[in-house]
């Protein structure tokens, strides 16, 4: 199966067999791990793989880890579920510091946002509340 045909109910697990296409063929790979929401796999060859990166405007991106932004403080890339493209969300203000190592600052920033229930990881907010 191919991870694009999974749904939200039905998401792949440890032990379930994927196809990816890694250049022109498509390979059969066993999830063996996951690790913060990224897939580790590994090929009949014994090759090891994570499914982190997809194409975004013609470029190779990793999917699922913030990096320093172009816009604003940090971007990320992450597939969008209803379409399965990959987009790209920015988040945070450039002008601003990180301040989660103070307890007070933290707490109010977490209330402010309603990190309880941040939403869809195509959302800015849960990103900014997944750093906090």
């Amino acid at each position: 199966m191919r991870l694009d045909e999974f749904t939200d109910n039905d998401v792949p697990e440890i032990g379930d067999i994927l196809e990816v296409e890694i250049g022109d063929e498509i390979v059969e790979t066993v999830i063996t791990g996951i690790d913060q929401g990224d897939y580790i796999c590994e090929t009949d060859n014994n090759l090891g793989l994570t499914l982190l990166e997809a194409d975004y405007n013609g470029r190779n991106v990793k999917l699922g880890k913030p990096q320093q932004g172009d816009v604003k403080k940090f971007k990320v890339f992450v597939r969008n579920p209803d379409t399965g493209r990959i987009i790209k969300v920015n988040f945070g203000d450039p002008d601003m510091r990180i301040r989660k190592s103070n307890p007070k600052a933290r707490k109010s920033f977490r209330a402010r946002h309603n990190c309880k229930s941040p939403g869809p990881r195509t959302k800015a907010r849960y990103w900014s509340c997944r750093k906090w």
